[in-house]
């Protein structure tokens, strides 16, 4: 485990690296709308894209609430550049709960050190992202045959495989669901690239096709009927709070940027920072965004200590930040008035990439149906009506984004 002062020196290292390489390459993705191989190799470089993963596997071996830390740092960058080090470096944690010896010296470990890229392909086009997943298999002998198609797939068109969740024809619910990797030259594989977004420039997304794509059975992790624990328990509750603790940094970053333009605009011979409705929207601010804060950091611990409430924690702090990052950039782009409306103005830039997380790894909507979800089993209730409607409806849903 990492100590104190190696964790002081690299959290010291990002922040340099965030306010200086890293703003010269928002500039870059934003005049392009591309984000190049060579962003990527800089941050594999240095060190930014294992820094989660066991030392023993070519990780730094960071336990998860010092990496939310280093998170919120990232989060103040640019977009493309959050989401590359978000995804990357849970990416591996997904596979590595259900890998066998082979699959994790054949994937989990040269995802960690970069040798390939694995993208997460769990979103359907034509249903929520849980239990009602349609893409399916054919087993014929050593081999599944994939049929289906995914939407939203972050790092689609550049990655080496798709991390896949499917499910055995005729199954239904959890039952029989399977999660592959599934390469991206595979026969029948069509990938059609849907980059065009609003906000988070630069990163590639992609809408799959499978036809009978031939899978070897090898490439399953765990048994059938294992496919949304590796999705939902191995990934999607620590991204949700590295998403959260994302919507913090974002918010910082927001908030530093209202706060100097505050005091350094002046109408009618004062700064605004001497008005006190600027002050007020700048300390309410402050408050959103140190409770968020916390609330993450919770969520990051019980998450570390495997507690039974993390998936819960992890859907509060993403539901409470959201909201918070919603309200704190709003406020920002306020307080800089028309001019902040401008591409020329940081301000436009972060407003654009705060919207997407108001998707990424689940609407607020799907957070609460989780939670709730989750209240039901603490009081021990059977569920009935509430919670057989909360499955149906996919709660531990991925909906947005990149997923």
């Amino acid at each position: 485990m990492m100590d104190e002062q190696r964790f002081g020196g690299l959290r010291r290292e990002a922040e340099r690296w965030v306010t200086g390489a890293g703003e010269r390459w928002a500039e870059r993705i934003e005049e392009s709308g591309e984000v190049p191989r060579r962003l990527w190799d800089e941050l594999g470089a240095r060190g930014f894209l294992r820094v989660t993963a066991p030392e023993e596997y070519g990780g730094l071996g960071l336990d998860f609430p010092r990496w939310m830390e280093l998170m919120e740092i990232f989060s103040r960058s640019h977009g493309s550049i959050r989401m590359i080090v978000h995804v990357v470096n849970g990416i591996w944690r997904a596979m590595d709960g259900h890998a066998s010896e082979e699959q994790r010296k054949r994937f989990v470990i040269p995802s960690v050190t970069g040798e390939i890229t694995v993208a997460f392909a769990l979103t359907e086009p034509g249903n929520g992202t849980g239990a009602d997943i349609t893409t399916s298999v054919v087993r014929d002998g050593d081999t599944y045959l994939l049929s289906g198609r995914k939407h939203l797939i972050t790092f689609g068109m550049r990655c080496d495989y798709y991390l896949l969740a499917a499910r055995v024809q005729g199954t239904t619910g959890h039952a029989g669901t399977v999660a592959l990797l599934v390469p991206r030259d595979a026969p029948g594989v069509r990938a059609e690239d849907t980059s065009r977004t609003m906000g988070v420039s630069g990163t590639d997304h992609a809408s799959l096709g499978f036809d009978r794509t031939p899978v070897p059975v090898g490439h399953r992790l765990g048994a059938e009927g294992e496919g949304l624990e590796v999705f939902l328990g191995g990934f999607l509750t620590p991204s949700r709070i590295s998403v959260a603790m994302s919507c913090v940094g974002l918010a910082q970053r927001a908030q530093q940027l209202a706060l100097d333009h505050a005091r350094a605009r002046v109408t009618f011979g004062k700064a605004l920072s001497g008005r006190q409705a600027i002050q007020f929207m700048l300390a309410e601010n402050a408050a959103d965004i140190e409770a968020s804060r916390q609330l993450v950091l919770h969520a990051a611990r019980r998450f570390e200590a495997g507690g039974d409430d993390a998936a819960m924690c992890s859907s509060l702090a993403k539901m409470h930040a959201v909201t918070m990052l919603t309200s704190v950039t709003d406020k920002a782009l306020q307080i800089h008035g028309g001019p902040g409306y401008w591409k020329s103005q940081k301000i436009e830039r972060v407003y654009r990439d705060a919207r997407a997380q108001r998707f990424e790894e689940g609407t607020n909507e799907a957070q609460k149906a989780v939670v709730f979800r989750e209240l039901l089993r603490q009081a021990g209730s059977s569920g009935t009506e509430a919670g057989a409607h909360g499955t149906e409806a996919g709660p531990d849903g991925a909906e947005g984004a990149g997923r």
